[in-house]
């Protein structure tokens, strides 16, 4: 899949959550979601053996653009 600029918040954001899902949190596309989105929260990773076990984000931490 190439990688396409994100203009839309809601967009990024379901974007972000679908590459949380497939465990793509550690490719230069999601710290380009989590830039665009200015996300300061917690992003976790577990890795046993070199395979991502599980990933997940704490959504409470995304702030709201004003304007």
């Amino acid at each position: 899949m190439s990688e396409v600029a994100v203009r839309d918040p809601e967009q990024a954001f379901v974007e972000l959550r679908r590459k949380v899902r497939n465990a793509e949190v550690l490719s230069a596309a999601v710290e380009r979601l989590l830039r665009e989105l200015r996300f300061s929260g917690k992003l976790s990773v577990v890795v046993q053996n070199g395979h991502v076990l599980k990933s997940g984000y704490e959504e409470g931490y995304f702030r709201k653009s004003s304007g």
